[in-house]
């Protein structure tokens, strides 16, 4: 452990003198290789707290995908079907708990975690270091690491793949602050449990949730705990699907992360999952090929690169077949980071096969969101609790 840490720099190569340090104490965390920088450590510790929290709050083992202070995608250790290993080019791995949730919030939104910060709120295994090992990653934080992963980890990047140990048990003071063009601002640090009570005050006509729902609401809400806001977060299966962060309108965060959650599922169309790619393109490079593949307004030259991706020229799915296909996602929850103005958002979210609903309530047209939700049939829950993260 430490007292301080110089920096190369800090969020730019100008800003020199960096360093993080330790008020009291030494740091909760030993650097195992590489040397994080200044946005790695950001990064880190908020991720960190992401991963922990779901941690406790479901007992699964936890896992986010981090870029520039804010999730790709985060999940939980469930299973995976053999349509999600495919399109999350894992089907040759064994996987453990650990790297299911890994894997999944990879998974997400594969195109933002290009470059991520990896959290692990458990124990880092082999095959958890067997799907970061073939992923341009920046750096990981977890609570420890089997010698086997640690082993294959040391050799990511030459050598300088940034790995963080970090005490579980550390729990920060209360009050935390920060200095913005010299000025102190101090609060006391957002330490509130989000919990299953959240999900009691149903306002909708249609009050059941089922237990899965529920899981699902409280991994959105978590996760918009640590999102720049405003920010808007879709979950399925135990996993993040669109997470919409740092719009300055609320039905912009709605409508990126449901254009996210949309795509995520576009790739598990069989379509889709039997495309054939040559040999030696990378995994980059492949994702941005079905980012393309999948959009309506793909350029000529996009286009024109797809002869060096694809083994044989596939056919590009219809709008008809999109639409068809997105009609089949049903049951994603969804959370919001604060209320809801305007019904416009419920709309949207119902094209991405949203069901249910969580979010803190207070808005003056409030009946007019509850009204929109109703004519879906869907289940919306005020939580009574906003969480604004900057």
């Amino acid at each position: 452990m430490m007292k301080e840490f110089i920096l190369k720099y800090g969020c730019n190569p100008h800003q020199k003198p960096a360093k993080i340090y330790s008020r009291e104490g030494e740091m909760p965390f030993k650097i195992l290789n590489g040397t994080p920088g200044y946005i790695n450590f950001l990064d880190a510790f908020n991720s960190w707290q992401l991963v922990k929290e779901l941690k406790l709050a479901l007992d699964l083992p936890a896992a986010t995908s981090f870029k520039h202070v804010s999730p790709a995608g985060a999940a939980v250790g469930l299973p995976l079907s053999d349509a999600l290993k495919k399109s999350y080019f894992v089907e040759d791995i064994d996987l453990s708990p650990v790297a299911a949730a890994y894997a999944r919030a990879r998974g997400a939104d594969r195109m933002s975690s290009f470059g991520d910060w990896v959290a692990i709120s458990d124990i880092v295994d082999l095959p958890t270091a067997k799907i970061l090992s073939r992923s341009v990653s920046d750096g990981i934080i977890a609570p420890g690491y089997t010698e086997e992963a640690l082993k294959l980890l040391k050799n990511k990047k030459k050598g300088n793949y940034c790995i963080i140990e970090i005490d579980f048990d550390y729990e920060p003071q209360s009050l935390e602050n920060r200095e913005v063009y010299g000025i102190t601002f101090e609060q006391k640090r957002n330490d509130i449990v989000v919990n299953y009570d959240m999900l009691n005050n149903i306002v909708t006509e249609n009050k059941e949730i089922p237990e899965e729902a529920k899981r699902d609401l409280i991994i959105a809400m978590i996760t918009l705990k640590y999102t720049q806001s405003n920010s808007v977060c879709y979950a399925f299966d135990g996993q993040v699907i669109g997470c919409g962060a740092g719009q300055q309108s609320r039905v912009h965060c709605t409508r990126l992360a449901g254009s996210k959650a949309d795509i995520w599922y576009l790739r598990q169309h069989p379509k889709m999952l039997n495309l054939q790619f040559k040999e030696g393109v990378t995994r980059p490079n492949i994702d941005n090929a079905i980012d393309q593949f999948l959009r309506d307004d793909v350029t000529e030259m996009e286009k024109a690169s797809w002869s060096e991706i694809f083994q044989v020229m596939p056919t590009r799915l219809t709008k008809e077949e999109k639409a068809q296909w997105l009609s089949t996602l049903k049951g994603v929850s969804l959370g919001s980071d604060a209320f809801f103005p305007f019904r416009d958002n419920i709309d949207r979210a119902a094209e991405s096969g949203v069901q249910f609903i969580v979010q803190p309530g207070g808005s003056i047209r409030d009946d007019i969101v509850i009204k929109a939700c109703d004519e879906y049939d869907m289940v919306m829950a005020y939580s009574s609790l906003r969480l604004f993260h900057h």
